[in-house]
């Protein structure tokens, strides 16, 4: 009887991983059996995704205990950096930059055969789709619905956003942004995009319906994110300014900027508080900022790790995760008190954090 090769190899995998469980070696065999075999995950339980730009990985942490279950390794892929979920939490988005980019965004962007953007099954952990790109992405973004994603391609004299169909991938819009974009976010309502183009020291503001540009705000130098908030605003942290911007989403204008001294690797909205979070990198911390006056105002400094970088909260806010990029870890800081809950050993250099609950 002739037997496929396919067929064979994967019955001979499945034996194998069926002897090592038994054998009571499938704890330390999860990472090498995901890896070389592929065989799913079942990540049914809360979870957050940690991106680990060195060892070209993601860990899971359960969230019920603040402890890596899981660590799902990528393929092919040289400095991922940041991830995103999909609305209906069940598709993860990580863009892969070929590129060190824990010194800084401002950097050249030239060609790569080896940026891309990989879609991964958030609950078996598999790859579904790579999305082969010419120019660096940081990020890739879902619209509100999920119907589509949206990926900033990052050059030296120009820029651009690939809007692709997750329906079948296929590109269905380019829109030109301003020089070297880096983060493409939405607002928390979706009405709007924002594109930080960090060449130029602006964010572009998108109708996500039309696809036009409907504004260019001029911000500090080097913006590389601008973060929703619940609040109706949008914050831009500008790394050489040393400055937030605060976007009013409504009015697409800037209200306010903050002065900070130092520079930030990503701002985060406490709603439940009304508190703004900014990681520093430099220091290894975040700086919590409380407003009050008609400004805001710093309430206290937290050490988290080495080159301090995302800041995630869970569903309810009382637990707030900070990559550390410099220290390999995830500091997991009660929200409230601002006290460490625990420190979570990941792979090396974490950056992007995305939490399922």
């Amino acid at each position: 009887m002739f037997i496929k090769t396919d067929t064979l190899m994967k019955a001979c995998n499945l034996f194998i991983w069926g002897l090592a469980l038994v054998a009571g070696l499938g704890a330390c065999n999860k990472e090498m059996d995901h890896d070389e075999m592929e065989m799913p995950l079942n990540i049914n339980y809360p979870a957050a995704f940690v991106v680990n730009g060195q060892d070209n990985s993601l860990s899971v942490i359960k969230l019920a205990d603040n402890q890596v279950v899981e660590t799902i390794k990528l393929k092919d892929a040289v400095a991922p950096h940041h991830v995103s979920l999909s609305p209906d939490k069940t598709k993860l988005a990580v863009a892969v930059t070929s590129t060190d980019l824990s010194g800084g965004h401002g950097v050249g962007h030239g060609a790569n055969s080896s940026f891309k953007v990989v879609i991964l099954d958030a609950i078996t952990g598999l790859a579904l789709r790579t999305l082969d790109l010419p120019k660096m992405p940081h990020n890739a973004a879902f619209n509100a619905n999920g119907t589509e994603l949206w990926i900033g391609q990052s050059d030296d004299n120009s820029g651009t956003v690939v809007v692709y169909n997750t329906a079948d991938w296929a590109v269905k819009n380019t829109i030109a942004v301003g020089k070297s974009p880096s983060e493409v976010t939405f607002s928390v309502d979706g009405a709007a995009a924002f594109v930080a183009n960090t060449g130029a020291a602006t964010v572009s503001v998108i109708e996500p319906t039309t696809k036009s540009v409907t504004a260019t705000l001029p911000v500090g130098e080097d913006p590389v994110g601008a973060w929703p908030a619940t609040n109706g605003k949008m914050y831009v942290d500008n790394e050489t300014s040393q400055t937030v911007s605060v976007i009013d989403v409504s009015s697409a204008s800037i209200t306010e900027t903050l002065t900070l001294g130092f520079k930030p690797g990503y701002v985060a909205f406490q709603d439940k508080s009304g508190e703004l979070w900014v990681s520093n990198a430099t220091s290894g911390k975040v700086v919590i900022y409380q407003r009050s006056g008609g400004a805001w105002t710093k309430k206290a400094e937290v050490p988290t790790g080495s080159d301090a970088h995302a800041i995630a909260f869970n569903k309810d806010r009382s637990l707030a995760y900070v990559t550390n990029q410099g220290a390999h870890t995830v500091t997991v800081l009660d929200a409230a008190t601002y006290t460490k809950v625990k420190e979570v050993a990941v792979g090396r250099m974490p950056n992007g954090i995305v939490l399922k609950q």
